[in-house]
């Protein structure tokens, strides 16, 4: 959340103003998403979101029972849930449109689709998680296998590529190139069911609907992890687990990539994506349940607890009324209030009041107790 908060820094128009510095170039670059195959600090935001909506399950599933709700008690509660993080991210999507913005490739709305079938899989067996797990990464990697690539008379322009673009896969793993791909296709034909202002031919960025399919593999990964987590094993054994468990997915993914098997995509949320960036996930755990919970180092973390405790408040924050925000500061303080140390770092200027303002509200919030839960 502090990560996707902190896009109003916008490192992107420092680099540019300063482009001979390496060090701004590294900042955009793990600011922002890679253009298609690979992964910066920006592209980990989603699957860390996602991975952690799982860890916090068998928590929040123990919770409940323990105050006596039944499974079908839990599970109307799941269906709503899931049912508003999809409208939410709708909303979120429309804020600037003229009319609903039917979009499914939101984080909050990729959540929702994969939510309930996430918490149905939380009263399995870890044998019967693992098995869905494998089904469908295997599945969706087989659906895209099998689907035709571009012919001669393929519309590009519709498509919004080129067939020469830079990022543009060859071989067996064009079958995951942008916009050209399964879930395009099925876009094409899903979101025209919806009213819209214009016909959909393609998403700019390559995102797609059904990328919540993975993304519901890496909350059963995030499973694992709370499982793991919740049981009274020792923290050294646990910590071992999740390096171990890491280490493994982030090779295995790297496997799968060089080897031409499946491209590490986060756009489309390949399987290879599913397992690299888990692998990630499974390390960030390790390190943040090793300096806070077991080495007891806490007091450096009250930011992170702040922004954490109220994750939803804080993506609408971030994602609704950071314009506004902006907008009123150069109103309050004047036009060029964000040139006082010039113009190369005035996206730093007024980023960090944002940010500042941001955190505010949400201080305020934690000190009174009021946190948005679904």
């Amino acid at each position: 959340m502090l990560l996707m908060m902190a896009e109003v820094l916008n490192f992107r128009r420092v680099s540019e103003a300063l482009p001979e510095s390496s060090f701004w170039r590294f900042l955009y670059f793990h600011q922002d998403h890679v253009p298609w195959v690979g992964c910066s600090l920006h592209d980990l935001i989603q699957p860390s979101f996602s991975f952690l909506v799982g860890v916090a399950l068998p928590f929040s599933i123990a919770s409940r029972v323990a105050k006596g709700a039944t499974f079908a008690n839990l599970l109307k509660h799941a269906v709503i849930r899931s049912l508003i993080l999809i409208l939410l991210g709708i909303f979120l999507r429309s804020m600037h449109s003229t009319q609903t913005y039917f979009t499914f490739e939101d984080t909050l709305t990729q959540i929702g689709l994969g939510y309930t079938f996430l918490f149905i899989l939380g009263f399995a067996s870890q044998r019967v998680q693992l098995a869905a797990l494998l089904v469908i990464l295997t599945g969706y990697w087989l659906a895209f296998a099998l689907y035709p690539l571009p012919g001669p008379a393929f519309d590009y322009v519709a498509a919004g590529v080129t067939p020469d673009w830079e990022h543009n896969l060859k071989g067996f793993a064009a079958h995951w190139n942008k916009n050209t791909n399964l879930a395009w296709a099925f876009d094409q034909w899903f979101l025209n069911l919806f009213p819209r202002e214009n016909p959909f031919t393609n998403n700019g960025g390559g995102y797609a609907t059904l990328s919540f399919i993975p993304t519901l593999g890496t909350m059963i990964l995030g499973l694992f992890a709370g499982k793991a987590l919740k049981d009274t094993t020792e923290a050294k054994a646990k910590i071992r687990f999740f390096l171990i468990t890491g280490v493994a997915l982030l090779v295995l993914g790297v496997i799968l990539h060089v080897s031409g098997v499946n491209p590490i995509v986060k756009r489309i949320w390949t399987p290879a994506w599913t397992i690299f960036s888990g692998g990630w996930c499974f390390l960030l755990l390790a390190f943040f349940y090793g300096i806070i919970d077991v080495a007891n180092y806490k007091k450096w973390s009250f930011p992170l607890m702040v922004i954490g405790m109220n994750s939803i408040a804080a993506y609408v924050i971030a994602d609704g009324l950071g314009g506004f925000i902006s907008s009123s500061l150069y109103i309050h303080l004047g036009q060029n209030f964000d040139k006082v140390f010039g113009i190369p770092y005035a996206t730093l200027v007024k980023g960090s009041l944002v940010l500042l303002i941001e955190f505010w509200i949400l201080y305020w919030m934690y000190k009174r107790k009021l946190f948005i839960k679904i």
